[in-house]
């Protein structure tokens, strides 16, 4: 199935959503979220209001090598970002759109520390399984949540295979208008999308550069100038549970 088919719900879902999920229709751009004028290097340069298009596939690349362990830059930019801050009794049922994971080899015993967020697929089972359309991928590749649709049945929490979704369990308030947020819906990273429309990077990317860090890198993968594509043809990456075939928008180097 295209890219296209998925952004605008063309001829069909996937057969096993059926005709309630296609009745939904996805969008190209998800509701609420109004494209602006990009006018930087990074980002393709396009009138307002105009649909994301699918000739560019937003990624980032994470280099494990520059990640250091007890490093949580990336993890405070992101709930600063999104206002994720709310207090909650079981650490369980706070959000998280980031997390930084510790990984050690079972031979060799090599231990890296790596950022885990949503990995932006381009077949993403988090959006086969929605009843509601709520979960959907953008042309450019960015996997997004609208919670005006989204009902909290949460099966694209159990199809996630990275656990990179979180469920909100309490009212909020002093919410960034930008990224609304909502009592009873799900959530994930959606790479800043706001900050992508307008020409800046995600606030993980920014804030791990400030620090002087640069372990993470975000492009165009279909650019093959951009600075992501042409580090991605260079180096070894990986795609974490390549064998899912998901073709993920986040890769990794050093793992």
């Amino acid at each position: 199935m295209s890219e296209q088919e998925h952004d605008t719900g063309g001829a069909s879902r996937r057969k096993f959503i059926g005709a309630a999920a296609a009745a939904g229709g996805m969008a190209v751009i998800a509701p609420g979220i109004h494209l602006i004028e990009v006018s930087q290097a990074n980002a393709p340069t396009r009138p307002p209001g105009e649909a994301a298009s699918n000739l560019v596939r937003w990624g980032m690349l994470i280099d494990t090598n520059k990640c250091t362990a007890g490093c949580d830059d990336c993890v405070k930019a992101c709930a600063t970002e999104n206002n994720i801050n709310e207090k909650v009794a079981d650490v369980r049922q706070g959000s998280q759109w980031i997390r930084k994971i510790e990984v050690k080899e079972a031979k060799g015993g090599h231990t890296f520390s790596l950022p885990m967020m949503c990995q932006h697929c381009a077949e993403p089972p988090c959006v086969d399984v929605c009843p509601t359309g709520a979960s959907m991928k953008r042309a450019d590749g960015i996997v997004l949540v609208d919670r005006h649709s989204c009902i909290g049945c949460r099966y694209c929490m159990m199809a996630c295979p990275y656990k990179a979704r979180s469920f909100v369990h309490q009212p909020l308030t002093g919410q960034n208008p930008e990224v609304p947020r909502g009592q009873g819906c799900v959530e994930s990273c959606n790479f800043c999308v706001t900050r992508i429309d307008k020409g800046q990077l995600p606030a993980c990317v920014e804030s791990c550069a400030k620090a002087g860090h640069h372990a993470m890198i975000f492009g165009d993968l279909n650019d093959p100038s951009s600075e992501i594509a042409r580090r991605i043809a260079q180096t070894a990456t990986t795609q974490i549970r390549a064998d899912l075939r998901l073709d993920l928008g986040v890769r990794y180097q050093g793992i």
